[in-house]
């Protein structure tokens, strides 16, 4: 039979040898130093989530209103500026994580974003109000991230990622900001471009007040992911998980906050393309700019992703475009479905 001591030595040795036991049991050596390390991480964690809501906020306004300034037209803004602006906790977050060396975080930071951005946000979005969505944006930017996410699914499937695999995807982030330029310019999105106008109205304020808002963005960005990366990194080792599944839960929802933001008041607004275009261009850049900028800092192998991860993936993308085939509508029940296949997912990622 085994002794207290030897039971106790079984259960928390595994998970001693990664920094703090697992079990807590009151009045044993190190418990408060533990405590106060796992209380430090959660810290890191809200700490650095907060400050990327707060810096990607401030670059959209910043940047957005600047882009106005220079006479771009709100349409290319909302496609470009807003998408990308929405995606640079991503970005910030993945690059620091590719340098350092931790490409699993980066990886599912992206995966579960996207996810999330379709299922959560755009389910959330359409619970509050149904959304009827411009048929030019479905033919468009659906088919083009269904495209996008399908060669991903491709890279990944050889196990790793490779410098050159990264580079295609940043000359295809090139490509998709220019092409949105030209059709804009062109007059090809003209039946949505209104609605964007509306929703993106010059800011009555000092220019240099808008250069600040950008300015301190991207400091806030710099400073989140650093704590936020920091935090999840020593999360995963003591909870003895692969950094693929942070990313794919914690990270990915709180990455995804700027977009949830700006699509539930679009939608409650009755601005359901400024919803779709930048939840649309959020995961192209996600996947083109994101990714392949992590990958061109450090290639990486493709350890931790299951292939429900990537089922998931390319399923909620391909999901989406029959879902508004059908008079361009994407009703409550159907919101409802969209969570209700997340909440599913995501319980299959805990153990």
């Amino acid at each position: 039979m085994l002794s207290k001591r030897t039971l106790y030595r079984a259960l928390t040795s595994r998970a001693t040898l990664r920094g703090c036991p697992a079990l807590s049991f009151p009045g044993r050596p190190g418990e408060s130093s533990c405590n106060t390390a796992h209380m430090l991480n959660a810290a890191y964690i809200i700490g650095g989530l907060g400050l990327l809501a707060l810096g990607a906020e401030g670059l959209v306004r910043g940047s957005t209103a600047l882009a106005l300034r220079l006479g771009v037209s709100a349409l290319v803004i909302g496609l470009t500026v807003v998408a990308f602006g929405t995606g640079s906790p991503e970005l910030a977050l993945s690059v620091r994580a590719a340098a350092d060396g931790n490409s699993g975080i980066a990886l599912g930071n992206v995966v579960g974003s996207n996810i999330s951005n379709i299922a959560l946000v755009l389910g959330l979005a359409a619970l509050a109000k149904p959304m009827r969505v411009r048929s030019e944006i479905v033919r468009r930017e659906v088919p083009l991230m269904i495209g996008v996410t399908l060669m991903l699914a491709v890279m990944l499937v050889d196990g790793r990622m490779s410098r050159i695999e990264g580079v295609m995807l940043v000359v295809g982030a090139v490509a998709y900001t220019v092409s949105s330029y030209v059709a804009a310019r062109r007059g090809e999105l003209r039946p949505v471009e209104l609605e964007f106008d509306a929703a993106l109205a010059p800011a009555k304020r000092s220019m240099w007040i808008d250069v600040a808002f950008v300015a301190v963005g991207l400091v806030a960005l710099l400073v989140g992911a650093n704590l936020l990366l920091k935090g999840a990194v020593a999360v995963a080792a003591s909870l003895g998980i692969s950094q693929v599944v942070v990313g794919l839960t914690v990270i990915a929802i709180g990455t995804s906050l700027p977009e949830m933001a700006t699509a539930v008041t679009s939608a409650v607004r009755g601005e359901a393309d400024v919803a779709f275009g930048n939840v649309i261009g959020s995961n192209v850049f996600n996947i083109l700019a994101v990714l392949g900028v992590a990958a061109v800092i450090r290639p990486f192998d493709v350890q931790g992703l299951r292939l429900l991860d990537l089922g998931m993936l390319v399923g909620t993308a391909v999901l989406l475009l029959p879902l508004l085939w059908r008079g361009w509508i994407l009703n409550r029940w159907e919101g409802a479905g969209l969570l209700m296949c997340y909440a599913l997912y995501m319980r299959s990622l805990i153990p």
